[in-house]
């Protein structure tokens, strides 16, 4: 990569890195949201599925040196009938490819920070080497997590049970390398992290900030620039009242503040910037990680 692929601050350079692409259910990405709306934004395939960026992000601190990855997709574990069901495409975007084209290798990343442990954002921690024997995939990173979502991912309700996967959990906890962070976590100067509790509880965004900007990494409070709008909250959402709030918040914030929000799932938009009118928030500008200035 040259140097207008990637965000230099003062005291990080900032990479965006696909994952893959995947498919999920538009009714379950968009509630009690009629189809007749939701699919003007993003149509639906013959399965009523819309498709899904992986979209991680890669933070080089200038400061400590440390190489830090936000969320890792899914990983390559899945069988055939879950390829199936989510339409796995790693043909368009691999992760272990998207980290060789910033000359980065696996066992170089320090930190990973995971906004939450749902098997799209943490899969990719671990996979099945040529014995079939489970192994992590960066074996020198310190695994972040907010603890109150630890809890939850240990202990699922039934409702959330199917989107923590074992065979992604069990060898983070078994690494000797898992760290409980608090909410409002500060990794180091102009790095940290804000907690929103309606999608899963303890779901931490990282923030970046510096340069007299700030860049939000939005994870599943806002996954795709459709969400945005107040009522357009996911099925998925464990508290979608919760979920409503804490946006009308972090949107209004948004705003007041000039924020950019870099988006994990919006297979078209990869940053955004928010505008209010009429008391109804909505995409201002679309943009690439590159472009922010």
């Amino acid at each position: 990569m040259n140097s207008t692929d990637y965000l230099e601050t003062e005291h990080f350079e900032i990479y965006s890195l696909e994952a893959g692409r995947f498919m999920l259910d538009g009714g379950a990405m968009f509630g009690v949201v009629p189809k007749t709306l939701w699919s003007r934004s993003l149509p639906a395939d013959e399965k009523n599925r819309i498709p899904m960026a992986m979209r991680c992000m890669l933070i080089k601190s200038k400061k400590s040196d440390k190489i830090y990855l936000v969320d890792n997709g899914s990983g390559d574990k899945f069988s055939e009938k879950m390829n199936n069901i989510y339409s796995l495409d790693y043909e368009h975007s691999n992760l272990m490819e998207s980290l060789a084209k910033v000359k980065v290798e696996p066992d170089e990343i320090t930190e990973l920070i995971f906004t939450h442990l749902h098997f799209d954002h943490c899969g990719g921690t671990t996979r099945y080497d040529e014995n079939g024997d489970l192994v992590e995939v960066f074996p020198n990173a310190i695994y972040h997590v907010n603890e109150r979502h630890w809890k939850t991912a240990i202990t699922p309700n039934q409702r959330e049970k199917a989107s923590f996967f074992a065979e992604n959990i069990q060898p983070i906890e078994k690494s000797g390398r898992l760290n409980l962070v608090k909410d409002y976590h500060r990794f180091e100067d102009g790095l940290a992290t804000m907690p929103v509790n309606g999608h899963t509880q303890g779901q931490q965004l990282p923030v970046i900030s510096g340069d007299n900007f700030t860049l939000v990494y939005a994870a599943d409070l806002i996954p795709t620039f459709a969400h945005v709008p107040l009522p357009w909250v996911m099925g998925y959402d464990m508290e979608p009242l919760l979920t409503l709030k804490e946006k009308e918040t972090f949107l209004e914030q948004a705003v007041n503040e000039e924020w950019y929000l870099f988006l994990e799932h919006d297979p078209i938009h990869e940053v955004i910037t928010i505008q209010k009118e009429n008391s109804k928030y909505s995409m201002k500008n679309s943009l690439k990680l590159k472009n922010i200035s």
